[in-house]
């Protein structure tokens, strides 16, 4: 009979293997609306260290800080820390528990003399790990400890990425600030201009310096809210630099140097680089040798047991004596309310239920490469177009604000209009520029950059 069970429970030791899993096509081409991305290069864009894709050296140091500093990786190191403590645990399992409990005891019948008695033992009890219950609980464990560790890099990852988007997004309002800034010196002058040609000028009227000056103070709104706009993000970059809301040091929009030539490293590579898609597979593999656990209580459970005592025996004996005593028990679970079944069958549909995250995982960092791809060049060909758009608008400007003063054919409306769509189109420039920006960004996080 113990042959027949040894021989029945030689699946209990199986390690974890990776099950297949459809990577083919997760990310698409940016520029085919049908094609997928096939790289041939396998070195991926998402392996940089942060320090060489951001290198301005402000950027750097408010990354470093928030490193340092972020409550929330400050906690990922701790969870790390505590399941290394919970491996500990599972690998001392395999070792005698060992117990030493001194007592004595006095006693008197009747008003006899007291009779004295002590014992000083020490046990030991050893849990035989014959059909691998400890050996699955260690190995779900390791797998729950390479898990946190991903936790871990992904909570990096995304501290690093979302510094250099506020610290990009905050480069970006400062370029509007200037533009807006100087367009309301712009409309300052038309303004004063109109005023001007209306005091000397016969049939200029007064509607003409109402709406110049109703478009100067617009554009005063527009810095405001442009203002309040900073304030926020700098409260928000603060808070992720674990400090208080204040003023970021930073450098310039036009001071940015980012690359524009990617090699991604799709298909498999992706699960090596991506800290959360790796940690999914952990917790495939921990769900794995949890059902290696749940099978494992269906067979007997073998204990060791051994006392080693100095006593007097009831204080018949003095000095005292050794008594040494050790037993071996078996017990095999025959009638547990299903509760064994039931447990079988809950981790076995935990495996499928971290299996279906772990392929959705997949796709999803797919569909985020594929997103951050098809931004950029959407961003790269309109900022080019919004380019072009300006100089051309910078010229209308000029051209209208002349005939303006040199023929009555030219409205007022034309120059106000003229100066609208001018800011309109160099805040659309920078804002695309900037969009360009997060994109590079975007992509270096959904390859699982970051993590060096």
């Amino acid at each position: 009979m113990s042959a027949a069970m040894l021989l029945s429970s030689c699946g209990l030791y199986n390690k974890y293997e990776r099950p297949d899993v459809n990577a083919e096509g997760i990310v698409r081409d940016p520029v085919s609306l049908t094609d997928t991305l096939a790289v041939q290069d396998t070195t991926s864009f998402g392996n940089m260290p942060w320090r060489s894709l951001f290198t301005d050296p402000q950027l750097q140091s408010l990354i470093q800080q928030g490193l340092d500093n972020n409550p929330d990786l400050l906690n990922a190191a701790l969870n790390v820390k505590m399941v290394n403590e919970a491996l500990k645990v599972a690998k001392l399992a395999f070792l005698p528990s060992v117990a030493i409990s001194p007592q004595g005891t006095l006693t008197s019948f009747d008003g006899a003399a007291a009779t004295k008695s002590y014992s000083l033992p020490v046990s030991a009890s050893w849990n035989v790990d014959l059909f691998g219950n400890l050996l699955s609980v260690k190995r779900s464990t390791q797998m729950q400890l390479i898990a946190t560790k991903d936790y871990q890099t992904v909570v990096k990852t995304n501290i690093i990425s979302g510094i250099a988007n506020l610290y990009y997004t905050l480069l970006m309002l400062d370029r509007q600030v200037e533009i807006v800034t100087d367009m309301v010196q712009l409309t300052k002058e038309t303004w004063d201009k109109m005023k001007f040609m209306h005091e000397n000028r016969v049939g200029y009227r007064s509607t003409a310096v109402q709406s110049a000056e109703a478009a100067y103070y617009q554009v005063q709104a527009q810095k405001v809210d442009l203002q309040r706009q900073v304030r926020e993000m700098e409260n928000s970059l603060s808070l992720l630099l674990g400090q208080p809301g204040q003023t970021i040091q930073r450098g310039t929009f036009a001071g940015q140097n980012l690359p524009s030539e990617f090699s991604t490293g799709v298909g498999i590579q992706m699960l090596a680089n991506r800290a959360d898609v790796h940690a999914n597979e952990m917790t495939l593999a921990q769900c794995f040798y949890d059902v290696e656990t749940a099978r494992s209580r269906f067979y007997p459970n073998i204990t060791v047991t051994g006392t080693a005592a100095f006593t007097n025996n009831n204080g018949m004996v003095n000095p005292g004596k050794w008594l040494l005593n050790a037993v071996g028990s078996l017990v095999q679970p025959i009638f547990q309310h299903g509760q064994i079944v039931a447990g079988l069958k809950v981790a076995k549909a935990k495996y499928e239920q971290a299996y279906n995250t772990w392929q959705n995982s997949v796709y999803k960092a797919g569909n985020e490469v594929s997103n951050a791809l098809v931004s950029y060049n959407s961003y790269a060909e309109k900022s080019e177009l919004d380019g072009k758009r300006v100089a051309v608008l910078k010229q209308n400007v000029e051209d209208t604000k002349k005939l303006m003063e040199s023929s009555s054919n030219t409205t007022y409306l034309e120059v106000i209009s003229a100066q609208s769509n001018l800011l309109n189109a160099e805040i659309s420039e920078v804002t695309d520029q900037f969009n360009k920006m997060q994109s590079v960004v975007n992509l270096y996080q959904a390859l699982g950059g970051g993590a060096k």
